[in-house]
């Protein structure tokens, strides 16, 4: 016999989260995967809301999206807006600006309970986790301190505060190598820091390697960030030469990649070595009815397009999950 969890939604506001509510689906993140999971899980008729930090996640800080099949070219804002005008064309509730604290069973076992940083609780029959990743630190001395004051993590966010002026990037992938592009046409100078190679898409390689204004410096460590008020210099180790020395800036912008964002779910659902969400080939957890999209799990290649399709599939997953109750 199918469990009948459900409660009314007559007279209540079904544009707002509600509290007396056991939802089928509620999806925690607002980025693509949350998103498209939003879309999958709504058209297969389910009563759901999203629990989200911010609208977008990640991508609204990414200047140009290049690949992404329908858009040949399409700034990171304004592709999480298409995504956020066609699912607010459903009209389900959106709940944005708390933190989850955490997940957790009901006595029932089935039913799933959403903590938020002030406590309130959200429940649902089933949960899809789409809360994404997180920029990594360099974890070196003077980091924490000028955070704010010179260290930034956002090239499109904080770099017009450093018009005019030279810059620092640390990192060798395609977030960082990206960011550079950017910063390039305002800033004076950007130097690049890296570790090792360059691991960025050979397009954007060539693209970065056309600029005056950028200089690349491979096998080089960050030691350590310095500075007064605010930061103007690092200090770095070339490793070939195992020769220290510095580099004035007045800007460190750190891309050396992401952690997943899945603190409120580590005591109940299984971690890899990595701390990402372990899932199935159906998006599925550790725990049965909870499903993970997109960075925060383990799914190898960190894309938008696969982050939306993780979503997809899960609340495909998911829909499965709740027509066996």
């Amino acid at each position: 016999m199918a469990l009948d969890l459900s409660i009314s939604f007559a007279g209540k506001d079904k544009n707002k989260l509600d509290k007396d509510t056991i939802y089928d689906i509620l999806i925690i993140g607002g980025g693509p995967a949350g998103l498209n999971a939003a879309l999958y899980s709504k058209r297969k008729g389910h009563n759901i809301g999203i629990i989200t930090k911010n609208v977008g996640g990640q991508v609204i800080d990414t200047s140009l999206v290049e690949n992404y099949l329908g858009y040949s070219s399409i700034s990171g804002e304004n592709l999480m807006k298409q995504f956020e005008n066609h699912v607010k064309e459903l009209g389900l509730p959106i709940l944005e600006g708390p933190s989850v604290k955490s997940l957790r069973l009901a006595e029932d076992s089935i039913t799933k309970e959403i903590v938020l940083d002030d406590d309130s609780v959200y429940r649902a029959k089933s949960v899809i986790i789409a809360t994404g990743s997180k920029p990594k630190k360099l974890a070196v001395q003077g980091e924490d301190q000028f955070a704010g004051n010179g260290v930034a993590y956002c090239a499109i966010c904080d770099g017009p505060l450093f018009a005019g002026l030279d810059i620092v990037v640390a990192g060798g992938g395609n977030s960082a190598i990206e960011a550079a592009i950017d910063l390039a046409k305002i800033a004076s100078k950007v130097t690049v820091v890296h570790r090792s190679q360059l691991r960025a898409d050979k397009i954007l390689v060539d693209r970065i390697n056309q600029l005056d204004n950028v200089e690349i410096k491979l096998n080089t460590q960050i030691l350590r960030v310095l500075g007064d008020r605010s930061v103007n210099a690092i200090e770095v180790l070339d490793k070939s030469k195992e020769n220290e020395y510095r580099i004035e800036t007045r800007g460190v912008f750190v891309e050396i990649g992401y952690l997943p964002t899945n603190e409120p779910f580590k005591n109940l659902l299984k971690l890899n070595e990595k701390e990402e969400i372990q899932v199935d080939k159906y998006g599925e957890t550790s725990v049965k009815g909870i499903f993970a999209a997109g960075d925060t799990t383990d799914t190898p290649y960190k894309q938008i397009i696969i982050s939306a399709a993780d979503g997809a599939k899960c609340a495909l997953s998911a829909n499965e999950y709740l027509n066996k109750l």
